[in-house]
């Protein structure tokens, strides 16, 4: 029986109200994984607002300097901002995702072909994912044969003739994946050519913005190196003036150079997986990726030369079969002289 203290108590308790109305004003918070990549988000924001707030605030020489040359303080808050603005806009970045290949290959084929009876119409699939049929009477998963869409005949012309269907259909979203694709669990969605999601970004790195990660490295890389001098400069004239500040900006810098260590990292090892059109994923996965296990350690079977490859991860994205066991040869020949002169590496 309903007493009068369950009706005067309320239904949800009281230390849970204000989180509740937070997750109904900002829904993504109620994703654990969503809200930590806020929460990191506003951290890196934070800090970066903090290095340079501490430079401003301190060095009066800087001021000095701004007044006299303001073309030399511009250029820094340029560089600042335009990092930043890099790294929320990578952050919120397509980095390539399957399915959304898929329904523009299929779009694209219907209007090609012009047939009236089929339809592009998404049907829902596994996880909340869609999965597209070209043909009316077809529903769920794409198989191959005569009724497949052609997302499904483009796909299986990517890998050997000897693999079937499944190993190249993903076991989560129900989709086939062209060769360098994988399902990220983070996003919960595959990726082309799948590289890793980073857990500052809160975002996967792929095929699509791989060369945009690329460049907030060299940008935020730059405006550490700058950050750096900067306080250099400063402890340099002013080491003996007032020792607290002295003590703030020597923290700083300590915690700025190990960043700016595992920056240049990070950017060495990323510049050297586009030299040689590899992606994290394969590099560090290598002996458990199936078209990878036969292929030698010091051999990279989708390398064009140092030129193309360039060329493909700035300026061209499509997909890539697999290499003929006769290329993954031709690929571990060594380099003779008469190469070097055809620019056979380039």
């Amino acid at each position: 029986m309903m007493t009068i203290v369950d009706i005067c108590r309320p239904s949800t308790p009281f230390p849970n109200q204000p989180m509740d109305l937070c997750f109904r004003i900002s829904p993504c918070l109620a994703d654990p994984a969503r809200r930590s990549s806020s929460c990191l988000k506003l951290l890196l924001l934070v800090v970066h607002l903090i290095y340079a707030g501490v430079l401003f605030l301190f060095d009066g020489d800087l001021i000095e300097k701004t007044k006299k040359e303001p073309w030399y303080t511009a250029l820094y808050l340029l560089l600042f901002v335009v990092t930043l603005v890099q790294y929320f806009a990578t952050s919120v970045s397509n980095p390539g995702y399957v399915l959304d290949a898929m329904m523009e290959i299929n779009k694209k084929n219907v209007v090609h072909t012009k047939t009236p009876e089929t339809s592009n119409q998404p049907a829902l699939g596994k996880n909340g994912s869609f999965v597209i049929s070209m043909e009316g009477n077809q529903t769920g998963k794409c198989v191959a044969g005569s009724n497949a869409t052609y997302w499904s005949k483009l796909v299986a012309e990517l890998y050997p003739p000897a693999s079937t269907i499944r190993t190249w259909t993903c076991t989560y979203c129900n989709v086939e994946q062209p060769p360098r694709a994988k399902h990220c669990h983070d996003c919960d969605k595959c990726v082309l050519q799948f590289d890793h999601h980073c857990v500052w970004l809160g975002n996967c790195i792929g095929q699509r913005n791989h060369c945009q990660f690329w460049w907030y490295l060299c940008e935020e890389t730059a405006v550490c190196i700058w950050t750096g001098f900067m306080y250099i400069s400063h402890l340099k004239a002013h080491i003996t003036s007032v020792w607290w500040q002295d003590a703030i900006m020597i923290l700083l810098l300590i915690t700025l150079s190990i960043c700016l260590i595992f920056l240049l990292l990070l950017l060495i090892f990323h510049s050297y997986l586009i030299l040689t059109n590899q992606t994290t994923y394969e590099l560090v996965r290598r002996r458990r990726i199936p078209y990878l296990r036969a292929v030698p350690e010091r051999v990279h079977p989708f390398s064009k030369g140092v030129c193309r490859n360039i060329y493909n991860f700035c300026c061209s994205f499509g997909l890539e079969r697999i290499p003929t066991p006769q290329e993954i040869e031709e690929n571990s020949r060594p380099y003779t002289c008469l190469d070097v002169a055809t620019c056979r590496c380039c």
